[in-house]
């Protein structure tokens, strides 16, 4: 198979509590929820190599990517650090025309790294995280 081959389908977050989580990134940040569904089995096990494991999914649309958010029976350990400079360390990135007013609009309890900054690269960026702690990056290019 050659990267050619290849198409990028979605980009994955496993959360706690999807109930929790879910009004975020469809409220807060406006994506449309496009799909929700379950998967265990023996199949789905064997293919994440965790006994007995189930995911509770919800596919979100972004603009031409998909967000999924999954939350699996059993959960695992948290991560040691959701800090962006640690190796590992992931983040979603989503495009908006007008950062500041988007930042402005945002619910007073959600959590920001700072306030937008313009990078020496010409893109303005704001970090903020979602109710669980994951990082997600709002940028204007």
């Amino acid at each position: 198979m050659t990267t050619s081959e290849l198409t990028a389908h979605h980009v994955g977050i496993t959360v706690a509590d999807l109930e929790r989580t879910l009004p975020f990134y469809r409220d807060v940040l406006g994506l449309e929820v496009v799909d929700r569904f379950e998967v265990d089995g023996e199949a789905f096990e064997t293919a994440v190599d965790v006994d007995g494991a189930a995911g509770t999914f919800a596919h979100l649309e972004a603009d031409g990517v998909r967000v999924e958010l999954v939350e699996y029976d059993p959960e695992g350990e948290a991560v040691p650090s959701n800090e962006l400079n640690q190796p590992g360390a992931v983040h979603v990135g989503l495009a908006v025309a007008d950062l500041e007013a988007f930042y402005a609009d945002l619910p007073e309890d959600v959590p920001t790294l700072s306030e937008p900054r313009t990078t020496a690269s010409g893109t303005t960026i704001c970090f903020l995280r979602d109710p669980e702690g994951n990082l997600i990056e709002l940028l204007e290019a």
